[in-house]
């Protein structure tokens, strides 16, 4: 009795260091040799996903759980949710199964409910005034469960109204708060128009950085897609203020996301409380090389619109990971309610499937066999071979190792510039993750010509140096 009392009491604080030493680890962090990328854990870090429709917290029909589980079984490492501060009503962008927009009576805020009946959404108004706690034990509880499954979270502040059906249903709109905050128009909402508005969202960020600042798997961006919807710079920029000022009393440091634009945009004079710069649908990956010079992490964290086939997203995600990107987020419509393992046949205006998040994690696994922290985007590697209507993407040590994607055609010998050396060349089944071919070669240096195995859409190489 005796050995089995000790040994369970050195059990119990062996879960107890655990949990305290989670508790006491620097969060996300950029990584000191490499701030392209990032640093989580004590491990150089590349955020890949195929994650739900934000909606995972405000959504109290969502199995938050389950979602996490789903994300660890395929190796992913990163979650975008929104705080609840916007949401959808059913049928919004054609999405049938749209987690950001809950039945009746499952939309969950950060304020609580009042006693007057009228929210546009059903049920009581919202007390700007008080907060509500059962809010932020599910958020907390939400952070702590993807942190166990060693997924980070991208808690996104704000998002713009791009319909007058979603501030109808705002909790932020006049009519929905007993408050009386909130007499503007859709357009004005982060326009700083109206003070005791922008009191009530610089009250929001404060309790919110507060009550998360524990975290280490956590990150913040300021504002979904805020190139809609009037969003100015002032307010984005008093938003990162804010956040920053906010931690500066507390003992941890969050990294903080700017939204930049759909497709490509150059960053002309950043914000310098920001460190990541996300953009959308970004494909050709052309904004990774036109935002080299910021040295810090560029992210595509939503795709989309382009119809609901695996290969577009694998494609676009394998594009901008070996361009240089530091963070992929494929916009998921398999996550559903009821369907949290991933598995809905959704009709929507993007993919997701068991499949596709199968060759997201090849994709993950791809690019964290490689020393990354010490490659760059190395185009001119390759001389000849690219598919007719394809391209080829190097990411490149040089001399000693480089990850290559090839899009498009069925079989490629790609003529690459390689230093002497002895080099073992082995391609990868982007879909399966399995070895589709492998060649050892003595090299004298210059141009080597190495041909690919049969594919079909997609192969990756890697090359390394013996």
């Amino acid at each position: 009795m005796c050995r089995f009392v000790w040994s369970l009491k050195w059990a119990c604080l062996a879960v107890l260091a655990t949990s305290l030493s989670a508790n006491a680890a620097e969060p996300l962090r950029l990584h000191p040799e490499n701030p392209r990328y990032f640093e989580f854990r004590g491990r150089p870090t590349v955020l890949v996903t195929s994650g739900e429709h934000y909606g995972a917290v405000l959504n109290t029909d969502f199995d938050y759980k389950k979602y996490a589980a789903t994300l660890e079984k395929y190796g992913f490492n990163l979650t975008r949710t929104f705080t609840g501060a916007y949401c959808e009503a059913a049928g919004a962008f054609n999405i049938e199964k749209n987690t950001l927009a809950p039945a009746a009576g499952k939309l969950i805020c950060p304020w609580a409910r009042s006693t007057a009946d009228g929210y546009a959404g059903g049920g009581k108004k919202f007390d700007l005034d008080r907060w509500d706690e059962a809010y932020f034990a599910r958020l907390k509880d939400f952070v702590a469960e993807a942190g166990r499954r060693g997924v980070v979270v991208e808690l996104v502040l704000f998002c713009p109204f791009y319909e007058d059906s979603q501030w109808k249903i705002s909790p932020m709109n006049a009519a929905n708060n007993m408050n009386g905050v909130g007499k503007v128009g859709r357009n004005d909402v982060y326009a700083l128009k109206e003070e005791p508005l922008t009191r009530a969202q610089h009250a929001l960020v404060v309790k919110l950085v507060t009550e998360l600042n524990a975290f280490d798997n956590l990150y913040y961006e300021i504002c979904n897609e805020p190139y809609f919807g009037g969003v100015t710079r002032a307010w984005q920029d008093g938003i990162a203020d804010l956040i920053a000022s906010t931690e500066e009393k507390l003992p941890k440091r969050h990294l903080i996301a700017e939204n930049v634009a759909n497709k490509s945009k150059k960053v002309e004079r950043p914000h310098p409380k920001v460190s990541i710069f996300n953009f959308h649908y970004a494909t050709p990956p052309e904004t990774v090389a036109m935002n080299w010079h910021l040295k810090l992490p560029i992210g595509d964290n939503e795709t989309g619109f382009r119809g609901d086939g695996d290969f577009v997203y694998r494609s676009e995600g394998w594009e901008f990971l070996l361009a240089g990107g530091s963070l992929y987020n494929n916009l998921d419509y398999s996550f559903a309610v009821g369907h949290e393992g991933g598995t809905a046949k959704n009709k929507a205006p993007g993919g997701g499937s068991p499949a596709l998040h199968a060759q997201l994690k090849v994709l993950k696994n791809f690019i964290h066999s490689f020393d990354f922290l010490r490659m760059t985007p190395e185009p001119g590697v390759v001389k000849g071979g690219v598919p007719r209507k394809g391209a080829v993407h190097v990411l490149a040590q040089r001399g000693r190792e480089y990850a290559i994607y090839v899009r498009g055609g069925e079989q490629t010998k790609l003529v690459l510039d390689l230093p002497s050396g002895k080099y073992r060349a082995t391609w990868l089944d982007t879909k399966s993750g399995s070895t589709a071919g492998e060649e050892t070669f003595d090299h004298p240096g210059g141009e080597r010509t190495v041909a690919s195995p049969g594919y079909r859409e997609d192969i990756a190489l890697a090359v390394r140096r013996e």
